[in-house]
């Protein structure tokens, strides 16, 4: 009974602000519908082929009829060494992965959202090569999740304030 009461009392007090959920309406929302329009254009490298996959996902293009949008990115995929002990060995690895990227309009080609997001992740360096190379691929997985969901988060906030797609 108090979990029922404290939740009508926030969803007053949440409507009394203003505020509502993004993707109101699920999968028939203006929001979702734009996001279905976007196409997303082949990104360079493993990381590319990563983060286009996980932006295709999280994106639900089904792939009909034409795309009001393409989603162009760059990567910079960088990984660095520290944590370096006295015989000059890395122990320590940082792997940054940095999205720049645009929403092309694909009616008029202009560019309606310039846009970078990005993360880190610490890595350990260890005595077996093959392990540390898993946990730099394993922090790249990672990184492309986390990177996909702030670009789709975005896209969600421009979708939002435009309204639906054409």
């Amino acid at each position: 009974m108090m979990h029922r009461l404290l939740a009508l009392i926030a969803a007053v007090a949440l409507a009394g602000c203003g505020l509502h959920p993004l993707y109101g309406g699920g999968s028939s929302s203006p929001v979702a519908a734009t996001l279905r329009s976007v196409e997303v254009a082949p990104i360079e490298g493993q990381a590319g082929w990563l983060m286009h996959n996980k932006l295709t996902e999280r994106l639900g293009a089904t792939g009909q009829g034409a795309p009001a949008y393409r989603l162009e990115v760059e990567l910079d995929d960088n990984i660095t060494g520290f944590g370096i002990r006295g015989d000059r060995a890395v122990t320590r690895e940082r792997r940054t992965l940095r999205a720049r990227y645009r929403l092309v309009d694909l009616a008029g080609g202009g560019v309606v959202l310039d846009a970078t997001a990005g993360s880190d992740a610490g890595i350990d360096v260890v005595s077996s090569e093959y392990a540390t190379v898993a946990a730099e691929q394993t922090a790249l997985e990672r990184l492309s999740e986390v990177v996909a969901d702030q670009i789709i988060a975005r896209l969600g906030l421009f979708a939002a304030r435009t309204g639906a797609p054409r």
